[in-house]
């Protein structure tokens, strides 16, 4: 229970921190809020939240081309993992130096995670999940670190890259059949609520990142408590109109 509820958190920091917050700007956060995703953010240990956020614009900027940071057209292997294990294609670099990031740096939370990185990783990401089962109910130390820490970090890696592989390649697409993202069941599951691609993809703007209704994304649900709590504005959305124009208009017909 202690690794599952470190999982969520450290997914929260991804999901509704990096992603949804920093890199689209699809809602606004009180600083309370934006402290609690940074130190989520830390726990998941994916690159600093300007890092991340940077390489994701480019990804949306540049999806599917030389210049997109795990280009899904370069296999499976690449886009989840391989990305990291060799040196960025230059388009990357050089199109990325266009975009303007100034509005990340100018979030005081932002700057401080970037500066306290490695300290803030050793914390929340391994001192924390191990410690706390250890000293609030006596774990042992060896269970605590491989468990709450190590295999909880290692599942919540590879579930946000699925995101960059098995999100890309296996699904259907209702929204826009012309672009890779699709919509998969099974990433949606593990990255709470990522997995409706395609529809991410097309209206990349929107905060919930898929239609709204009775589909599975915790982290909208998580949002929406925020914004009942006061600490949320400015949730934007993608009209009920839009979505059905452009179903119609470039859709695979699947929905």
């Amino acid at each position: 229970l202690s690794a599952y509820l470190c999982f969520l958190m450290t997914a929260l920091g991804v999901t509704a921190g990096a992603h949804r917050l920093w890199s689209h700007r699809s809602y606004k956060a009180k600083l309370p809020l934006r402290i609690f995703l940074a130190a989520a953010n830390s726990m998941a240990f994916q690159n600093d939240i300007y890092e991340w956020s940077r390489d994701h614009r480019v990804h949306h900027k540049y999806s599917e081309t030389d210049a997109d940071p795990h280009n899904a057209r370069r296999g499976f292997f690449f886009s989840h993992i391989g990305w990291l294990f060799v040196r960025k294609h230059r388009d990357v670099i050089e199109k990325g130096r266009k975009l303007d990031f100034t509005d990340l740096l100018e979030d005081p939370v932002v700057r401080f995670q970037r500066k306290y990185y490695k300290s803030s990783v050793v914390l929340m990401c391994f001192v924390i999940p191990t410690f706390v089962p250890w000293y609030l109910w006596g774990e042992s130390l060896w269970n605590a670190y491989f468990l709450a820490s190590i295999l909880r970090y290692t599942i919540s890696l590879n579930v946000t890259w699925l995101v960059n592989s098995a999100a890309h390649m296996y699904g259907n697409r209702p929204y826009d059949k012309n672009i890779n993202p699709r919509q998969n069941t099974l990433v949606t599951l593990g990255a709470i609520g990522e997995g409706f691609h395609n529809y991410h993809h097309t209206f990349p703007f929107d905060y919930s990142a898929s239609e709204l209704g009775l589909k599975f994304n915790p982290t909208t649900w998580f949002i929406d408590f925020m914004f009942w709590l006061g600490l949320v504005t400015d949730r934007k959305q993608a009209p009920k109109e839009m979505i059905q124009a452009r179903k119609e208009r470039t859709g695979d017909g699947s929905a």
